[in-house]
């Protein structure tokens, strides 16, 4: 098959990154694959002017820097013009995705020949893009078919856009580049987190929960990486270390210092640092948001009330105090928890679903579970 994603500028996002395994793997199995980019938008007038009279210059815009098409090597191309993609921007042929709500407003108004749409629903992408709550809302209403990361979101899709025909493939991770030796849980004790200061992230959630951890762990050790280093002085002395942007060999090693990994998402797709860390035998404990609660509550860490830093610190204090042997178990199934989500699996169920859509008879995989009410409650309140 000859498909084509359609995304946003090319960046360091999970999304993307999750964007990028499946074209890599896609291509390998032999279909041609392109990812197509919108341009970056430049700068606004007024922002320019701040930027200026800061005496940081013109703000760069460029649509150039690190990102995860490169780190994979997949084909991609950005457009030379502004605005959404068009008809010329895109090649016929059997698929083209959209990966955003305004790219499955763009797959909406392409000729049938450029593929069948497909939605990949990685988000509910109201929270991340709340000014344009109507038009993203429309997206999730457009006749395009919806593979979504997590069930979840495709419990809201049926219940708040009546399509009850999504397929779930849930996101998954490489445990051959996740991977590390049995270990003990290791002293002085340390915990991990993904650093953003996008509010719905929680980072603030966890800073608070290392800090008030500290008053029973006075020797408690805190690492986190993310894209950009925290701008408040006092916010970056909370973590002993600290790694901007780190390359993903460096990611498997960070995750196997801590003893336990906090995820304090308000809300989130799926999150796959859960994964992550569980594939590199470290505990999580973490928030209901995304996949949390299916992944968490298998037993390879501690689930925590949403928004609660006490709740969060009081976990902390209870992986530092539990007996070796008990950690050691938590560890275990963590591990076992991550390695049954393989990548493999996702593009086997991933591709299928292409199939089905390029050859017209696609069939609702939905399938209602025990927990729906419980998903139905987190999406109410984008958790």
């Amino acid at each position: 098959m000859r498909i084509t994603f359609l995304s946003t500028p090319p960046n360091l996002s999970g999304g993307q990154r999750v964007i990028a395994i499946y074209a890599q793997r896609l291509a390998a199995r032999g279909h041609q694959v392109e990812i197509v980019c919108s341009r970056r938008r430049p700068p606004s007038i007024v922002r320019s002017a701040k930027e200026l009279l800061r005496g940081r210059g013109l703000p760069h815009w460029a649509n150039s820097g690190q990102s995860h098409y490169d780190n994979y090597g997949v084909e991609f191309r950005i457009v030379k013009h502004n605005g959404r993609l068009v008809d010329r921007d895109i090649a016929d042929g059997d698929i083209v995705i959209a990966t955003w709500w305004e790219t499955a407003e763009w797959a909406s108004d392409l000729c049938p020949s450029k593929g069948a749409g497909v939605y990949f629903v990685q988000h509910y992408e109201v929270v991340i893009s709340p000014r344009a709550d109507d038009r993203c809302d429309a997206t999730y209403r457009l006749p395009l078919k919806k593979l979504c990361v997590a069930q979840w979101l495709a419990d809201l899709m049926r219940r708040r856009f009546s399509d009850a025909e999504c397929i779930v493939v849930a996101n998954a991770v490489d445990s051959a580049h996740f991977s590390v030796p049995v270990r003990e849980r290791r002293s002085p004790l340390t915990v991990g987190m993904v650093y953003s200061s996008s509010a719905w992230k929680g980072s603030e959630l966890l800073i608070e929960a290392i800090r008030l951890a500290r008053k029973e762990i006075p020797h408690l050790s805190a690492v986190a990486f993310g894209c950009r280093a925290p701008n408040d002085r006092a916010v970056r002395c909370v973590f002993n270390e600290f790694y901007t942007s780190p390359p993903q060999r460096q990611i498997p090693e960070i995750y196997a210092r801590c003893c336990a990994w906090l995820f304090g998402s308000r809300t989130e797709g799926f999150g796959l640092p859960i994964l992550e860390a569980m594939a590199c035998r470290t505990p999580v404990i973490g928030t209901p948001a995304g996949a949390a609660p299916e992944l968490i509550l298998k037993g390879g860490g501690l689930l925590v009330k949403p928004d609660d830093p006490i709740d969060m610190a009081h976990a902390i204090v209870r992986i530092a105090s539990m007996p070796i042997s008990e950690w050691q178990a938590m560890s275990a199934v963590a591990l076992q928890t991550a390695t049954s989500y393989t990548w493999d699996d996702a593009v086997d169920r991933f591709e299928a679903a292409l199939h089905a859509a390029a050859d017209g008879d696609w069939e609702p995989h939905y399938r209602s579970q025990v927990a729906s009410n419980n998903c139905d409650k987190r999406a109410d309140g984008f958790l």
